[in-house]
């Protein structure tokens, strides 16, 4: 029998700010840039998480998370599910602790990230998305050992992440929207989590694919819901099958709701974000930007955080085409 999982309980800014003095020279504090898009309005900003050593926001998480296992937890070796860039920041943590890491990969996963989080060292174990899904659940997947690292529903990896929420009131302290992101919820509760503290008229949204979208049907059924139409798409690091209820428990509160995107309003972010900044988003650090430029989050300043840009750079060429 699994041990039973402890309470979810709030993101205090004092464990946003020990994480962020325990990730110190491991992680990047990313430049917060203004998109010169062609239009005045909206004032949209970029969080450039997309420029951290893994090319993701998962490594501030996961290096806090790692950080924090006991020494015989880390001795047993570590382990994760995702489609690349959890995968790659448990990885880089791990490595780092001189530990061993499995990735158990969504089988969707595009091989540039697959490859990557091998060279990172990880022991790779493919795997169809419903049951990488069902493993995120149950925390536990046949065949696989160690210390599991839960992706996104896990304290101390929101914590982690978080910190993107201290750097991103410091440097932009009018901002009046912030938009992430949803995979599995822990991006968008970290940063919500320290920006609710300090500034709480800022609204915190949500941005999915149309492909995927649980979290919008959620706040929309005032309960966590599953997402029927689900299929697979470019945009592989957000949109699940489902909000799980511990996830929806930590967005209460804190989360104003979420933005649906399509998915050639995607392309078209992806595109903006290289023509005018010069910067590589994959498809799910492009859904915020999408979601700011579409007008519905008012005229800004918006930030929109840039969560990563893993993506070969042939499949991004033949997107933004």
């Amino acid at each position: 029998m699994p041990e039973p999982l402890p309470p979810v309980r709030p993101i205090r800014l004092e464990d946003v700010h020990a994480a962020r003095e325990r990730i110190r020279g491991i992680v990047l504090r990313t430049p917060l840039v203004k998109l010169r898009h062609d239009a005045e309005s909206p004032e949209v900003w970029l969080k450039l998480e997309n420029l951290q050593p893994i090319n993701s926001f998962k490594l501030r998480g996961a290096a806090n998370a790692v950080a924090l296992l006991s020494n015989e937890a880390r001795s047993k070796g570590v382990w994760t599910i995702s489609a690349g860039n959890a995968g790659q920041g448990v990885a880089y943590a791990a490595r780092g602790f001189g530990v061993g890491c499995t990735v158990v990969a969504i089988d969707t996963a595009p091989d540039t990230k697959v490859e990557r989080m091998r060279k990172l060292g990880a022991r790779i174990v493919k795997a169809p998305f419903d049951a990488c899904w069902r493993a995120m659940e149950e925390r536990a997947f046949a065949g696989v050992e160690g210390t599991f690292v839960h992706p996104f529903d896990d304290h101390d990896f929101i914590a982690g992440n978080a910190t993107i929420g201290l750097e991103i009131l410091e440097d932009l302290p009018g901002v009046r929207a912030v938009v992430a992101a949803v995979g599995g919820g822990g991006l968008l509760v970290g940063v919500g989590s320290a920006i609710r503290a300090s500034a709480p008229g800022v609204r915190i949204l949500g941005a999915e694919p149309e492909t995927a979208a649980p979290a919008a049907a959620s706040f929309a059924a005032g309960a966590p819901r599953t997402f029927d139409g689900w299929r697979a798409s470019f945009v592989d690091g957000a949109g699940g099958k489902s909000l799980f209820p511990r996830m929806w428990e930590r967005m209460r509160g804190v989360v104003d709701g979420s933005l649906v995107v399509s998915l050639d309003e995607t392309r078209r972010a992806m595109r903006v974000i290289a023509e005018k900044a010069r910067v590589i988003a994959e498809g799910a650090g492009a859904l915020p930007v999408a979601a700011a430029l579409s007008g519905r989050m008012g005229e800004g300043p918006i930030v929109a955080v840039v969560s990563g840009g893993n993506i070969d750079l042939r499949k991004f060429a033949e997107l933004v085409a």
